[in-house]
């Protein structure tokens, strides 16, 4: 009874050791765990304020292109005014050529005539 109460006991004592081994592993696998979610947290919380950042940059981006497109269709109307302003002057400066060229021919008429007379 004694032996077999030793045996009980040596065996108890292996259980107990290869307990205490398989708890040790899943601690140690728990805190590698652990470590590795710390880990991916970080590089998350990294992530998500990259994208934070870059939203941002989109949102300036965007409103940058809207006041582009407004100076640009400023300039567009400023441009057609330019113009026609330009086709306006040029109808005048035909005009005026075709009155000076018969202001010229009449002075050329008139010219002689006074001359002679």
């Amino acid at each position: 009874l004694h032996r077999q109460a030793e045996q009980m006991c040596r065996q108890l004592v292996r259980t107990q050791e290869e307990h205490k081994h398989l708890l040790q592993a899943a601690v140690e696998q728990a805190e590698g765990l652990e470590h590795s979610l710390r880990s991916a947290e970080a590089v998350l919380a990294e992530r998500a304020a990259q994208l934070k950042d870059t939203q941002a940059q989109l949102s300036r981006n965007k409103l940058l292109i809207e006041d582009l497109r407004e100076e640009n269709r400023r300039f567009a109307m400023a441009l057609q005014a330019a113009e026609l302003k330009q086709k306006s002057t040029e109808e005048k400066n035909k005009l005026l050529e075709e009155q000076a060229s018969a202001l010229k021919q009449l002075i050329g008429k008139i010219t002689p005539a006074s001359l002679s007379g």
